[in-house]
């Protein structure tokens, strides 16, 4: 019989992506009030991977990914979709969105997505939203998976990724 334990605490990660990257500023603050201060984030990201969102959109899109200092309850995600999603409402423009906003948190071993999209590699983990097991790490680093998403996959994203990890690694050690 297995005995279950809490799960370690995860490092919350957003991805931003928007046309004016000045939205950004204008939310920042929200998205500190959601996830806490800022621990890192990246530069800014080429988004050459889909035209999905020009439509809506417009297009060049530009991303960053940014990691919060405090360590999270992994099932603290599915309110935090939520969040990010009115944040995400509160920016409409003409019913289109100015920003798209991507929470999910990085343990040692994976990085999850939130989404309200089921599918079959999703987990449903409650208020409707889904975990998308995003990346695995092995002794090479991040893995993608074969429904990884091309931009996750990329080299820019995978090294900062890599950087966020190292920081929670030792945020965890300071944590016990």
């Amino acid at each position: 019989m297995s005995t279950p334990k809490a799960p370690v605490p995860a490092k919350l990660v957003m991805s931003v992506f928007m046309k004016d990257k000045t939205v950004l500023e204008s939310v920042f603050p929200r998205l500190e009030a959601v996830g806490g201060p800022v621990d890192m984030i990246s530069p800014w990201l080429d988004f050459d991977f889909t035209d999905y969102y020009y439509r809506e959109m417009g297009e060049p899109l530009f991303r960053r990914l940014i990691a919060f200092k405090p360590l999270m309850e992994q099932e603290a995600l599915a309110s935090i979709k939520l969040a990010t999603n009115r944040i995400e409402s509160d920016c409409l423009d003409q019913n289109n969105r100015t920003i798209n906003i991507d929470p999910g948190y990085l343990l040692a071993s994976r990085f999850i997505l939130a989404t309200g999209k089921e599918y079959s590699h999703r987990i449903y983990i409650g208020q409707k939203i889904y975990a998308d097991l995003t990346l695995m790490y092995t002794k090479k680093g991040f893995k993608s998976l074969e429904w990884t998403y091309p931009d996750y996959s990329s080299h820019a994203v995978l090294k900062f990724l890599g950087q966020v990890r190292q920081k929670y690694l030792a945020d965890l050690k300071a944590h016990d």
